[in-house]
C-alpha cells in the first residue's frame, strides 16, 4: 500500500478547497506562516504543496504578496476557431453598431453613459480629482502625469505657444520611447520614431504608405474592428485570416493566402490581441518574419496591449525585423490614458513618407504634452503606473472568470488571456449577439457583438467583454440581466 506523505494530505486539501469556493480566482491562499500554525506542519511541506499546485498551473507566487488562486485552464473548453478557411478578398463593410457602441462610451464595458454622469475635466490637472471614483491604481498614475504635464506647460517660454512641434514629434520623448524598446530587443534610435494622435493614426499612416486603393490587406479573423474600418475608407480590400483565440493568427493559413493573392500588408496584433486576448507563440512569430521577405509583404504591427501582459512583456515583431518590413504601432491610450492622444509610429523603410503624410494629416502634436510625458517616462512614473495597471487587471480578469464560472451555462465557452483588456465569449449556435444588440440596450446593457470583428458576418455566437473596469454590483447584474436576454 502506498504510504501518502504530509505534503500530498495539504495538496490534496487545497485542491478540494480550490475546487469547492473556498478560495475563489484571485484570491490568496493562507500565507506559509498561517499553514503551519494552522495544520501543524513545516514550512518545507506547505512549501512543496503549494510548489506542486503552482507546476499544476492552479495557483501563482507573487513576490511579497504569497499564493494565488488562477482560473484553472486545464481542462477549460476554449473557444472555437469559428471561420476555419480563407475567402477571397472583397471590399469591406463595417456594420454601424460600431459607431453606436463607441458612441455611448462602452468599447470596453457593458454599461453605458457612467462617463456622461461626470462633468467633463477642463485640463490635465483637473483630471485627477474627478477622478476620485475610479480606482485607486487608475488614479496613482493619472494624478502623476498630470503633475508632470503641468510642470511642463508652466515651463514653456512665452512665445512658444505661437509655433508648431517638429513633424516627427518631441526628439525627448522618442528617445524615452527608443530606449524602452530597446529593452525589449530593437535597436532603433529616437530618429525611427515619429509620434502620432493615437494608434489608430499610427495604423491609419501605416496602411496609407503601404498600400494603394484597391489593394488587399490580410487580417486577423476574428479582429480589431478599428482596422476594418481603416480598410473601408482607404478603399482596400480584405481577406480574413483565421486566429486561434489562444495562439492567435494561423500563419499556414496567412501562407496560403500569400501563394493565391497578391497581399499587400498584413496587420496583427501579437500580444494579447483584442478581441481575443491571444498571444503569437514564437514559432508563429518567426514564420511572419520569413512570409513578409518571401513575399515582399509589410507587416503592420499593433503593439498597443504589449506593455499588459501579466507574466511578462513579449518581444515585439520589430525586435526582429532586420530588412525594415515591420511597421511598429501603438500609444499610451490602453496602459494609460484614453484621453491621451498619443501614439508611435516606428515605420522602417517608410519612415520618410510617414513623417509626411503626418504632417499632412496632423500638422503636429502638443508640445507640453509630449514633454510632459516624456518627464513621467524618464522618471520612473509609467513603469510604477504599469506594474500596478496589470495586476489591477489580472485582478479583474480572475473575478470576470469567476463570475462566469459561477452564474453563467456550462455550454459557453472563453478565452482566459495572460495579458491585455478582453476576453472572447462563444455561446451556442442559435445565440445571435447582433440580434440581441438592441434588446440589452433597452435594458441598459451595451454589448460589442462577435460579427463587429468581421467582414464577412461571422461570430455572430460570439462577445467581447472586457476586464478593464472593476466587477462592481452594477457590472454583476449587467451581466446577469445580459445573461436573461441570451438566453431567450
Amino acid at each position: 500500500m502506498s504510504r501518502e506523505y504530509r505534503y500530498q494530505r495539504l495538496e490534496t486539501w487545497l485542491l478540494d478547497g480550490i475546487a469547492g469556493k473556498r478560495w475563489s480566482v484571485g484570491e490568496r491562499l493562507p500565507s506559509v506562516r498561517e499553514m503551519c500554525a494552522e495544520q501543524q506542519l513545516s514550512k518545507a511541506t506547505v512549501l512543496h504543496a503549494y510548489q506542486r499546485l503552482e507546476a499544476r498551473g492552479l495557483v501563482e507566487a507573487r513576490p511579497k504578496s504569497g499564493y494565488f488562486v488562477l482560473p484553472n485552464t486545464a481542462n477549460r473548453a476554449v473557444p472555437l476557431i469559428g471561420n476555419d478557411t480563407v475567402v477571397a478578398p472583397a471590399p469591406v463593410t463595417v456594420s454601424d453598431v460600431v459607431m453606436d457602441v463607441m458612441s455611448r462610451g462602452a468599447a470596453f464595458d457593458i454599461l453605458a453613459g457612467l462617463q456622461a454622469q461626470r462633468r467633463p475635466a477642463q485640463s490635465f490637472s483637473e483630471q485627477a480629482s474627478l477622478d476620485e471614483n475610479i480606482t485607486e491604481t487608475s488614479n496613482a498614475g493619472v494624478t502623476a502625469l498630470n503633475r508632470s504635464v503641468g510642470r511642463a506647460l508652466r515651463s514653456q517660454a512665452d512665445s512658444a505657444h505661437h509655433y508648431y512641434d517638429e513633424p516627427a514629434g518631441d526628439n525627448v520623448l522618442r528617445e524615452q520611447l527608443a530606449q524602452r524598446y530597446r529593452r525589449y530587443g530593437c535597436e532603433r534610435n529616437a530618429e525611427d520614431y515619429c509620434i502620432t494622435a493615437g494608434c489608430q493614426q499610427s495604423l491609419f499612416l501605416a496602411l496609407m504608405v503601404s498600400c494603394q486603393r484597391g489593394d488587399i490587406v490580410a487580417v486577423e479573423s476574428p479582429g480589431f474592428y478599428g482596422v476594418l474600418q481603416l480598410l473601408e475608407q482607404l478603399g482596400l480590400q480584405v481577406v480574413e485570416i483565421p486566429a486561434s483565440p489562444v495562439t492567435g493568427l494561423d500563419a499556414d493559413a496567412l501562407e496560403r493566402a500569400l501563394q493565391q493573392w497578391d497581399i499587400r500588408a498584413c496587420v496583427v496584433t501579437p500580444a494579447y490581441a483584442t478581441p481575443t486576448g491571444a498571444n503569437l507563440p514564437l514559432a508563429t512569430r518567426k514564420k511572419l518574419l520569413l512570409l513578409a521577405e518571401q513575399y515582399d509583404l509589410a507587416l503592420i504591427e499593433d503593439d498597443i496591449y504589449g506593455e499588459l501582459g501579466f507574466l511578462g512583456r513579449p518581444d515585439p515583431l520589430k525586435a526582429e525585423d532586420k530588412t525594415g518590413r515591420v511597421i511598429l504601432c501603438s500609444s499610451f491610450s490602453k496602459s494609460l490614458s484614453r484621453d491621451l492622444r498619443i501614439g508611435w509610429i516606428d515605420a522602417g523603410r517608410w519612415h520618410n513618407q510617414v513623417k509626411r503624410l503626418k504632417l499632412v494629416t496632423l500638422l503636429a502634436s502638443s508640445r507640453f504634452v509630449q514633454q510632459g510625458l516624456a518627464s513621467f517616462l524618464k522618471d520612473g512614473g509609467y513603469d510604477t503606473h504599469l506594474r500596478r495597471q496589470r495586476e489591477q487587471l489580472r485582478l479583474q480578469r480572475d473575478q470576470l472568470v469567476n463570475f462566469l464560472d459561477e452564474h453563467w451555462a456550462a455550454d459557453i465557452r472563453f478565452s482566459v488571456p495572460e495579458g491585455g483588456m478582453a476576453m472572447w465569449l462563444q455561446l451556442p449556435e442559435e445565440i445571435d449577439t447582433l440580434a440581441a444588440y438592441g434588446v440589452a440596450l433597452s435594458k441598459g446593457v451595451v454589448i460589442t457583438p462577435g460579427s463587429l470583428f468581421s467582414s464577412s458576418d461571422h461570430y455572430r455566437n460570439c462577445l467581447r467583454l472586457s476586464f478593464l473596469h472593476p466587477l462592481t454590483m452594477a457590472r454583476q447584474d449587467a451581466l446577469k440581466t445580459l445573461m436573461g436576454v441570451l438566453s431567450h
